[in-house]
């Protein structure tokens, strides 16, 4: 079915097909291009790196993964499988996990609590948090 912008020669061209021509653009342009695909993955890889270091504590830390993968796929196909393949497997955990005992699920909400304090214990965040309070217990400081 055809849009009435698709019927109007005059409309002008989509957010999309603007996007296109500029990355054609780039890839007519060989060290544009690798330019480009340098920064894709440096950008990537830190927000996917950020988002692996994110997922043990509240918030979205699976979300940034998606993302920082989403920013790779766009210039890898490596990552796109990669993306799809992590999807996938990420859906069926949480449709597996939801279906379990609530020891299961307890069992997991408490391994993450130990994660998340433990990082946070090995990254002095508890003794910094106590001498902001006036609290000075030697089990505070990171042993790091």
């Amino acid at each position: 079915m055809n849009s009435e912008r698709d019927e109007s020669p005059d409309s002008p061209p989509s957010t999309m097909d603007r996007l296109h021509r500029l990355r054609e653009h780039i890839a007519a342009r060989p060290t544009l291009n690798t330019t480009y695909r340098l920064t894709v993955a440096m950008v990537g890889t830190i927000v996917l790196v950020l988002g692996v270091v994110a997922i043990p504590y509240p918030g979205p830390g699976w979300l940034i993964v998606f993302a920082g993968l989403g920013i790779l796929a766009s210039e890898f196909a490596w990552a796109h499988r990669t993306l799809h393949g992590v999807r996938t497997r990420y859906d069926r955990f949480m449709a597996w996990f939801s279906r379990q005992s609530w020891v299961v699920r307890g069992a997991g909400a408490l391994g993450t609590g130990v994660v998340v304090l433990t990082t946070l214990w090995l990254l002095g965040t508890f003794g910094l948090v106590g001498g902001w309070a006036g609290l000075e217990y030697s089990w505070m400081d990171s042993p790091l």
